[in-house]
């Protein structure tokens, strides 16, 4: 899966819209804004950590409705 589309899915599987997810995660909106519009990827390493911490924070919406 490419940068763009993980961190679109990880951001609205929390709810959250871009503001919410950057202000929570202390990332700048700018930088959030480049990965989801494919000017810039992040590193692997990010998504796996940003997937764990909303996974162990429960930070998951789209799981919670089931």
């Amino acid at each position: 899966m490419d940068c763009q589309t993980k961190i679109k899915e990880l951001r609205e599987s929390t709810g959250m819209n871009r503001k919410e997810f950057c202000d929570y995660f202390q990332i700048p909106y700018r930088t959030v804004t480049d990965w989801e519009r494919d000017s810039r990827h992040a590193p692997d390493y990010v998504l796996r950590l940003l997937e764990y911490y909303i996974r162990m924070e429960g930070l998951n919406k789209k799981h919670e409705d089931l």
